[in-house]
């Protein structure tokens, strides 16, 4: 329509037609065009005048920190795109939606980075005063908090990013202190030594949550423990075999148990191999289901081994055993006691072989057994000290190494294994790939180490009378659990299952770059006296006074013990605890000070959402809920939304050392931020998400298509006033058709965007711009719009294109952040217009008409006929345009066939002319096998094509302007007399 040359004899009607008119390019340019809005949302203060809307409930989400030591990753982007939409939504569904961005700033990497800094210079840490190393952590945290920042600031997110919260800021320490102190004033601190996992290449203790798991190589052993115990020819010089991937550990041995469902048996070696550690006549105890695997790892084959008989759980009950260093020359004693030996319900036949080495010091289980049994005294040991070296004293293995200062296997395992093999004491040794805890941090191994260590009881009652949801922290936590929505659901269930396993807190770290333990133990007390801790609430305000002014230096500064306790108590009779609390603890009480203390926190200190990845249910979600239901007695969230983690195309995990990263300011600088924001809208980020090249591809095209719909809009609109408004009463049914569908789509994007659902709204919003829009809407009224003068018709269509827009901006502003901006502005360019101070409009449930879509339904229906019909008689080169055919439909429905009398029906199939009959259709007649009863004829439009508008009409030429239809002649009438 309206393209081709005018014949010589006809005048040129393109002057007279309503064409678009609009700047807005089709080409984006947004990695140029987007820091030109981003400078313009500072200028105006869009964060600020937010804020000075009144009357508006709070919506607050809760930032979880991400840590100020490097530039951003695509999972980095993907978290903050998300919480950004839900913000921005919430914000335009009329909530004063408030987000202050936040950082977590102390810790081990910042040391690492600063301690690496040293050791480049020669310098050694410990010989720096320690607030001095601290003023380098801090420094070295600020410059990453201003990088990130800035990186974040440039996806487009809003927030409130002058005054964001840090965890190191002076009135955050002070609160993350008072925080501890309210553990220690309710009883539920205290200190204990047990093994927890120890970085021995950061010589820290570490948190589950700072604990990733890999494949590793790990040496495997089968050792023999001799059979001590009554008289008793059967069991007679047998030995006890145990299996353990920890050599390691061998040295800190102190029992063997046994599982009372276990099927035992006592074998006899009757034949070996060359190479073997077994000798004929060797009687071994195992578990029956896993002897002939043990025997194999030793080398036998079958027919080398029978079975004398079994081996009763009163047998077992008996006997105890010998360590296989026993008696070892150079051993000094070491090992000389006799192992204890009896039953646990913790050991199994599923693999090793049926008895199970136990090292208390070593190991969670073990621990807690002999913790119940109150046997600790006897079977912890400190064999290993801070750096996963044996202590020097430890006869054979004196200052051995776990690992390496850099991670790597050290000598220790070897050394055992070589001892153990020199005794007698090996059955088989081996190796094994298994999945293995490492420090996220620096990558390597961790060990369970007993140390002395800091925790929080979760199962004690705490003592401040906050009983609502349970006595103890494990109780209100698991309660606090069900009432929180979460999203997925399957969140609550991990959460949960942690909660309910989950042992005690470990709250220190043996560090220097954090907030202090802030507390003193009397001296020459024992940890289990009610006396050992120092409980006044006058000392402790004095130190909350002193961080909130100097931070938590002055804990360090000499003097401090005399300062805080002078003239309270005498600081000759307490020592001053100097570790440092773990991250988790201060990420854990970021509610505190940030939704509780601050004018644009939350005002109950309970945040509407916490966001963040899969992992956080171990970490943020998990310390955040153990500190606020220890301290307030409530969840500090309502709402928890999680996502999952970013894989690359191929949905392999992104790593540097495959070369699979995507850095997401390289899709800023070669797509525009709004297409990163798009990918995330378009993924269900509640799993994985995928993400490469053609993926992006794609999503660029979407895009493409969006922002045309966009700008067909735009320059429908050009001129449009109030004036031209048409009420939905007085409209043609088409129009009230698309109002009906705007009244749909409404609650599903309010009910979508509630709900976290970007995805579905956005999918929603796409059909709708694509389908309902471009597809059907604007290829039907763009004859209106284009050739009608001042219609009804027209003037509806341009009042439902104006609807369109301010509901397709502010519907899809939260996502398209930076193009939704540029077309408000294209039509409301004025000062300090902004498409985010705008609210999404009210949509009237009045233009619900529920009969009048279910009767375009079949008008849309056999449209659909008619199009794919004339699509082929244009393929077959039979007519150029469908404006050039007359079909002839037949439709067996009579309702449908009323419904399409009852419209132009012409228009909506976008044809000269229709006829529409109920006879029988030809055989040769179209048909399309989804819809029923339609059939098309194809027939081409009689008479002459109109010069304006391109229909074929039987009228044209016989007006007064020449070569045009009626409705053409009037309408430029219409235009020379206003002229």
């Amino acid at each position: 329509m309206c393209a081709e040359t005018p014949d010589h004899n006809t005048p040129d009607y393109k002057s007279t037609l309503n064409l678009p008119k609009t700047d807005f390019p089709m080409r984006a340019g947004l990695p140029k065009r987007e820091p030109e809005w981003l400078a313009r949302w500072a200028e105006i203060g869009v964060y600020d005048r937010l804020r000075e809307k009144e009357g508006r409930a709070p919506f607050t989400l809760h930032d979880g920190p991400p840590y100020a030591n490097g530039h951003l990753h695509i999972g980095h982007a993907l978290n903050k795109t998300i919480k950004d939409m839900i913000v921005r939504s919430h914000q335009m569904m009329g909530f004063d939606a408030r987000y202050i961005p936040g950082w977590d700033c102390h810790g081990l990497p910042i040391e690492w980075k600063i301690e690496e800094a040293y050791r480049k210079k020669g310098r050694d840490k410990d010989q720096v005063p320690i607030n001095e190393f601290r003023a380098e952590c801090r420094q070295f945290a600020a410059g990453w908090v201003d990088v990130q920042r800035e990186e974040f600031k440039r996806l487009g997110i809003t927030g409130n990013w002058a005054d964001p919260y840090l965890t190191m800021d002076f009135h955050a320490e002070r609160v993350i202190a008072e925080e501890f102190m309210k553990f220690l004033m309710n009883g539920t601190l205290y200190q204990g030594s047990k093994p927890v996992m120890w970085s021995p290449v950061e010589k820290t203790a570490l948190a589950e949550a700072e604990v990733e798991y890999h494949d590793k190589d790990s040496f495997t052993i089968w050792v023999k423990f001799k059979v001590v115990g009554p008289d008793d020819a059967k069991l007679d010089g047998a030995h006890v075999v145990i299996w353990t991937t920890t050599p390691w550990t061998m040295p800190s041995n102190k029992a063997v148990v046994w599982g009372e469902g276990i099927s035992y048996g006592l074998y006899e070696i009757t034949g070996r191999p060359e190479e073997c550690w077994l000798n004929i006549g060797d009687r071994y105890l195992l578990s029956d289901e896993l002897a002939a695997d043990v025997f194999a790892r030793a080398r036998l084959e079958e027919g080398m081994f029978r079975r004398l008989g079994d081996v009763t759980a009163e047998d077992l009950g008996k006997i105890k055993l010998q360590h296989p260093l026993a008696g070892a020359e150079g051993g000094n004693g070491e090992w000389d006691d006799l192992r204890d030996f009896r039953a646990a319900d913790f050991v199994t036949s599923d693999e090793g072989t049926g008895f199970v080495h136990c090292a208390p010091s070593h190991g969670l289980e073990e621990y807690e057994l002999y913790r119940d049994l109150g046997m600790l005294e006897q079977v912890i040991t400190y064999n290993v000290m801070e750096d996963g070296r044996f202590r020097d004293d430890l006869p054979f293995f004196g200052g051995k190494a776990i690992l390496k200062p850099n991670g790597k296997e050290g000598n220790a395992n070897a050394a055992v294994i070589d001892k153990l093999a020199e005794v007698g004491g090996l059955l088989a040794r081996g190796k094994i790939k298994h999945s293995y805890p490492h420090s996220w941090r620096s990558k390597a191994p961790v060990i369970y180490r007993n140390t002395p260590q800091w925790f929080a009881a979760i199962d004690k009652v705490v003592g401040d009378g906050l009983d609502t949801h349970g006595k103890t922290i494990r109780e209100r936590a698991l309660t606090e659990i069900d009432n929180v929505n979460w999203t997925p659901k399957s969140g609550r269930n991990r959460l949960h299952s942690m909660m309910q396993a989950r042992p005690d807190w470990v709250l220190s770290r043996q560090r220097a770059w954090g907030v202090p333990l802030s507390c003193f133990t009397k001296k020459g007390v024992l940890p289990t006296d009610p006396d050992f801790l120092l409980r006044n609430a006058e000392v402790n305000q004095r130190i909350a006074e002193a961080f909130e002014v100097e931070g938590a230096d002055a804990w360090y500064e000499e003097g401090a013990k005399e300062r805080f306790l002078s003239g309270i108590v005498n600081p000759d009779d307490y020592d001053q605890v100097t570790d440092i609390l773990d991250v988790w603890f201060d990420s854990g009480s970021t509610h505190a000070f940030t939704l509780r203390d601050r004018a644009d926190g939350s005002e109950d200190g309970i945040a509407d959402v916490y966001m963040e990845g899969t992992d956080q249910h171990r970490g943020w979600f998990h310390s955040s809920l153990l500190q606020s239901v220890g301290t307030t007695g409530h969840a500090p969230y309502r709402n928890v939304v999680t996502h999952g983690f970013t894989l690359d195309a191929k949905g392999m995990k992104m790593s540097k050392s495959i070369g699979n990263t995507i850095v997401p300011q390289q899709i800023v600088d070669q797509y525009g931020a709004d297409i990163l924001r798009l990918w995330v809208a378009q993924t269900d980020y509640t799993a994985d998400q995928r993400i490469g090249p053609e993926i992006l591809k794609g999503v660029a095209d979407s895009y493409r298509r969006l922002r045309n719909t966009m700008r067909y809009m735009l320059g429908a609109l050009s001129d449009f006033t109030e004036a031209d408004r048409v009420e939905p009463a007085d409209m043609p049914e088409l129009e009230r058709l698309v109002l009906h569908r705007l009244a749909e789509l409404d609650q599903v994007v309010r009910d979508g965007y509630a709900k976290f659902d970007f995805q579905g709204v956005f999918q929603a919003v796409f059909t709708f711009a694509t389908l309902d829009l471009s597809a059907f809407y604007f290829d039907i009224r763009k004859d209106a719009l284009y050739c009608d003068g001042d219609t009804l018709r027209r003037r509806s269509a341009r009042t439902v294109l104006d609807i369109l827009f301010h509901r397709l901006t502010t519907w899809l502003a939260p996502v398209l952040v930076f193009t939704m901006e540029e077309v408000w502005l294209e039509r409301f360019a004025g000062e300090g217009s902004s498409v985010h101070l705008i609210d999404m409009p009210e949509t009237p449930k009045a233009w619900l008409d529920p009969e009048l879509a279910a009767k375009w339904a079949k008008v849309r229906a056999a449209r659909r006929v008619v199009t794919a019909a004339l699509e082929v008689q244009r393929t077959d080169k039979v007519i150029g345009a469908s404006l050039e055919a007359a079909p002839l439909v037949y439709v067996a429905d009579a309702d449908q066939r009323a419904a399409l009398e009852s419209v132009s029906f012409e228009d909506v199939a976008i044809t000269s002319d229709v006829k529409v009959t109920g006879d029988a259709a030809p055989q040769e007649a179209f048909r399309m096998p989804e819809t029923d009863g339609v059939a098309v004829v194809f027939a081409k439009a009689e008479g002459e094509k109109c010069e304006r508008c391109w229909k074929v009409l039987p009228d044209v030429g016989t007006h007064s302007h020449a070569g045009v239809c009626a409705r053409c002649d009037a309408a430029v009438s219409e235009i020379e007399a206003a002229q």
